[in-house]
């Protein structure tokens, strides 16, 4: 076996690792912060005065 080609492939797989592992963080933030956000509209959207009282009369 050749060292110089197995060192080689070994440091590829660990960058591709180290690649991925930084991805899946940074869409693991964008998800987080997406998600911090709907939460704020969803809190800015609540209208508590609407549909306590219901019109009947026709």
């Amino acid at each position: 076996m050749d060292v110089a080609a197995l060192s080689i492939g070994l440091s590829q797989s660990n960058l591709k690792q180290a690649v991925s592992i930084s991805v899946l963080k940074m869409s693991k933030d964008q998800a987080e912060v997406n998600g911090a956000a709907l939460i704020k509209m969803m809190e800015q959207s609540i209208q508590p005065h609407l549909g306590g009282n219901i019109d009947i009369k026709a």
